[in-house]
């Protein structure tokens, strides 16, 4: 329902994971919702979650091109996030990250808009320091195999700061760690939807290393929930802010854990690490706490319980087997993330 708060937001990327959560949340809320997305990587499908809505217009576009929409608010969530996809076109990886974020703070200077940056918990690399805190500046490999969207988010950062600096934006710089639920593509090499889809399908689920590395899962509506007390913060909170759940899990727990609630008879397979991946993840939210009073209220079982039944139905449509027959010709589809 319109009311005389609404405004009219452009979400990149949002024909993603994140993104269509953020939409369906955003449309609820009676905003005017453009959706821009290319769908290299987000899904077509997905739009069904938002079809009821009169007030969503989809623009199907790269956010590398020109972009021009009168808007209030900006939301960039393009640019894929998990390691099989990014590292499969790392040159349109860095350009989405880098060029991306560049046109939607030119259309920020010339719409006056509040632009909100999805950052990343790669920012830290394979972290020196644990938890991660936001004045951490990583330890990031600049010329491995990751680097494409290491680098490239941590040059968004920049260029958010320095349009911050120059032209006065008002911007939002979130850190985002390992999230997942619902609408999460099950090909998508994250490990959580590799988990549950192996889980289902009774495959064998693969760790990479020992399983002893640790992750941080935050449920998706706990990270839409922190995003948007992030958006609405006064202009001098500018970020970054981490947003993540602290509590910490290693691979093999979560891969015990989703096994078990499945009920599947899949046995785990380990294959060797891969290049610069990890080996702790945890984010200190503290200052989240402080500036948002956001934290985390969903368990890992409960999302997973969630997570879970959401497959289970793309799996009665058949769309989870041939988005697992597909993926299975990739033996290291499933770096963790």
């Amino acid at each position: 329902m319109k009311h005389s708060m609404s405004k009219r937001i452009l979400v990149a990327g949002g024909g993603g994971f994140l993104g269509i959560n953020l939409c369906k949340n955003l449309l609820e809320e009676g905003h005017d919702v453009i959706c821009l997305d290319n769908f290299s990587s987000g899904s077509k499908s997905n739009l069904e979650l938002v079809s009821s809505f009169r007030n969503f217009t989809l623009l199907e576009q790269d956010v590398t091109d020109p972009i021009n929409e009168n808007v209030d608010e900006i939301y960039n969530m393009a640019c894929v996030a998990s390691p099989v996809q990014y590292q499969a076109d790392p040159l349109q990886t860095i350009r989405t990250s880098t060029e991306g974020i560049n046109n939607l703070l030119k259309l920020a200077v010339a719409k006056k808009a509040r632009i909100f940056q999805s950052s990343t918990s790669e920012i830290y690399g394979n972290p020196h320091v644990h938890p991660q805190q936001e004045d951490y500046f990583g330890n990031v490999n600049p010329i491995g195999p990751r680097a494409c969207y290491d680098e490239g988010k941590r040059c968004a950062e920049t260029l958010c700061m320095d349009y911050h600096r120059i032209f006065n934006v008002d911007i939002k710089i979130a850190r985002i760690f390992n999230t997942y639920g619902p609408y999460m593509q099950p090909n998508d090499g994250r490990v959580v939807s590799n988990f549950i889809v192996q889980a289902l399908m009774n495959q064998p689920i693969t760790i990479y290393g020992d399983g002893s590395q640790t992750r941080s899962f935050c449920y998706v509506d706990d990270m839409i929930a922190g995003i948007k007390a992030l958006m609405k913060t006064p202009q001098t909170v500018v970020g970054p802010v981490n947003l993540g759940n602290p509590g910490e899990f290693t691979v093999l727990e979560l891969a015990s854990k989703v096994i078990e609630m499945t009920d599947s008879s899949s046995r785990i397979q380990f294959y060797p690490l891969p290049q610069d991946d990890p080996i702790k993840r945890r984010p200190d939210i503290t200052r989240a706490n402080r500036l948002l009073n956001w934290q985390p209220r969903v368990k890992l079982e409960q999302g997973l319980a969630e997570t879970i039944q959401y497959f289970e139905k793309l799996l009665n449509n058949n769309a989870l087997i041939a988005a697992t027959h597909s993926a299975s010709a990739n033996p290291h589809v499933n770096m963790e993330r």
